[in-house]
C-alpha cells in the first residue's frame, strides 16, 4: 500500500479491481483489456502480494512482446514491490546475457522477458522455473501476431503444471483461444470493455483521401486537428522515413521509428519523444509495440492497417488511464472495406470529417 501511494495511485481502475480478487482467489485469469487501462498494475499488485520475498528463486514469469515493454513492466514491478522486497529482472535480446544470469542468480523473484531470450536461458539452463507459481502473458495477441507462438508453447511446456496463469490481451482471436484451451485451466474472464472493445475515452475520426499525395494529405489533417503530440502509424518502413522527412521539411518536429534502426537509435528517438523534443513519432507497428508515451493526444493512421486487431492496438496508444484521446485515419478507396469490417466487428464507428 505504501508503494502504491508513492506511485500516486488514488483509485484502482476496473481491470485492477476485477483481476486482483480473482488472482488472489487462485484462479487462472483471461483479461480482455485495452492498452492504457492499468493492466500492468492489475497483475503486478497481486504478484507482489502473493510471492514470497524470503525465497530467492524465480516465482513469477511475465512474457512480453518487446524489450521496451519488458523494461517498462520490470520498472513498474520494482516500484510496486519496493517495500515488500520483491526483486524483478528484465531479460531480453540485445543486452548482456551474463548480466542477466547474474541478476537471476542473485535471487530475482520475478523474471520479465521476451519469448526468444527467455527460451535461450531455458535451453542454456541458466534459469530454473522449478519454484514458479505464476505465469503472465502480457499483450498475448501482440506476441502471437509477431510469430512467437512456437516459442511461447516451448516455454510453457517447461514450466510446472501447478502454476497460476494470467493472460492479458486487447483482443481474443482464434490463436489466443487455442493457447488458452491448451495451457490454462478453467479461467475466470475479466472484460472491461463490454461489447465495444475501444476505450470509451477515444474519439475516432476518418478523412477520405484519394490515396495519391498522402504526405500532403497528412499535413492538411495535422493542420486541421492541431494535435499536441501524436504517433503516426505507417504500414511499411519506407513510408515512415518518407513521411517523417516530409514533415521535417515543412517545419514539424518529427522523427521515424522502424525495425531498421539499431537499439541505440531507437532509444534516442524514444527519449526525444518522451521529452517532447519530437512531437510527431512516425512508426511501424513492429517498432511501436510495447512503447509507452504518456499524454499522447492523437494516434494517426497514415496508412490504414490490414488487420482490425492492429487498429485496436494502434488506437489504444491514446486515451490512456481515463484521459481523452483521438484516433484519426486517412481512408483511401481501397480502405473502405476494412473500415466497414471495423464497424461490424468491433462496433467502432469513426466520424467522417
Amino acid at each position: 500500500a505504501k508503494a502504491i501511494r508513492e506511485l500516486g495511485f488514488v483509485e484502482p481502475t476496473p481491470v485492477q479491481v476485477q483481476t486482483r480478487t480473482k488472482v488472489l482467489a487462485g484462479n487462472d485469469v483471461i483479461a480482455m483489456a485495452q492498452t492504457g487501462t492499468g493492466k500492468t498494475a492489475a497483475f503486478g499488485i497481486p504478484i507482489v502480494e502473493k510471492l514470497d520475498p524470503a525465497k530467492k528463486a524465480v516465482q513469477g514469469l511475465v512474457l512480453a512482446p518487446t524489450r521496451e515493454l519488458a523494461l517498462q513492466v520490470c520498472r513498474e514491478l520494482k516500484a510496486i514491490g519496493k517495500f515488500r522486497g520483491i526483486v524483478p529482472a528484465a531479460i531480453y535480446g540485445g543486452a548482456s546475457f551474463t548480466k542477466q544470469v547474474d541478476e537471476i542468480r542473485d535471487g530475482a523473484q520475478v523474471v520479465v522477458g521476451t519469448p526468444g531470450r527467455v527460451l535461450d536461458h531455458i535451453r542454456r539452463r541458466t534459469i530454473s522455473f522449478s519454484e514458479l507459481e505464476m505465469l503472465v502473458l502480457d499483450e498475448a495477441d501482440e506476441m502471437l501476431s509477431m510469430g512467437f507462438e512456437k516459442e511461447i508453447s516451448e516455454i510453457i511446456e517447461s514450466l510446472p503444471k501447478t502454476r497460476q496463469t494470467l493472460l492479458f490481451s486487447a483482443t481474443i482471436p482464434d490463436d489466443i483461444s487455442r493457447l488458452t484451451k491448451r495451457y490454462m485451466g478453467e479461467a475466470a474472464i475479466v472484460s472491461v470493455s463490454g461489447d465495444n472493445i475501444a476505450a470509451k475515452e477515444i474519439s475516432h475520426f476518418v478523412y477520405l483521401v484519394s490515396g495519391d499525395g498522402r504526405p500532403k494529405d497528412m499535413v492538411k489533417v495535422i493542420e486541421a486537428e492541431r494535435p499536441d503530440s501524436a504517433i503516426i502509424f505507417c504500414n511499411t518502413r519506407d513510408e515512415t522515413q518518407v513521411l517523417a522527412k516530409f514533415l521535417q521539411n515543412v517545419g514539424y518536429n518529427a522523427d521515424w521509428l522502424n525495425s531498421d534502426l539499431s537499439q541505440k537509435e531507437r532509444e534516442r528517438v524514444m527519449t526525444a519523444t518522451r521529452s517532447g523534443k519530437v512531437k510527431f513519432l512516425v512508426a511501424t507497428d513492429v517498432a511501436a509495440r510495447g512503447i509507452d508515451v504518456s499524454h499522447l493526444s492523437h494516434v494517426m493512421n497514415y496508412s490504414f492497417p490490414e488487420s482490425l486487431e492492429v487498429y485496436v492496438h494502434r488506437t489504444g496508444r491514446t486515451g490512456r488511464m481515463g484521459r481523452a484521446g483521438a484516433a484519426v485515419s486517412l481512408i483511401a478507396p481501397r480502405d473502405i472495406g476494412n473500415l466497414y469490417y471495423l464497424r461490424l466487428t468491433y462496433k467502432i464507428y469513426p466520424v467522417e470529417k
